[in-house]
């Protein structure tokens, strides 16, 4: 039993709630040993947490997290594993700095358009909120 993690060790451990664990069981993610209706988790799930947490930090789907942790077993193991995950970075990354342009963008269209209402009630010669 020392070799096992109890999901109330997990759910405190990440901060997450039994039916996140559960959901992650689910989809396959995480594989925890049945004693009746105790779930007991491996250190190798206790891994695979941590991977799966640090890949929705950085904004990947369920679907990649999964493809990523699940080549490590297949071949060509964890080279291919580090191929993948630097591809997934790669598009990952360009998605974000294209919605960075967005915002920018968009924040500037937002400047340009405060700037002519205020010119706007400046001419009917109304006071803005802002004063």
């Amino acid at each position: 039993m020392a070799d096992y993690i109890t999901i109330t060790d997990l759910t405190r451990e990440f901060g997450l709630t039994t039916r996140t664990l559960r959901f992650y069981e689910d989809e396959g993610l995480l594989s925890p040993q049945r004693r009746g209706r105790q779930r007991l988790y491996r250190p190798s799930d206790r891994t695979r947490l941590k991977l799966i947490m640090r890949g929705k930090r950085l904004g990947f789907s369920l679907s990649e997290i999964s493809e990523i942790v699940e080549m490590y077993r297949k071949p060509p193991g964890e080279a291919g594993q580090l191929d993948l995950l630097l591809s997934t970075i790669d598009d990952r990354r360009r998605d974000l700095r294209q919605r960075q342009r967005d915002i920018e963008e968009i924040l500037t269209e937002l400047d340009d358009v405060e700037s002519s209402c205020l010119a706007r009630l400046d001419e009917i010669g109304k006071k803005s909120n802002e004063t």
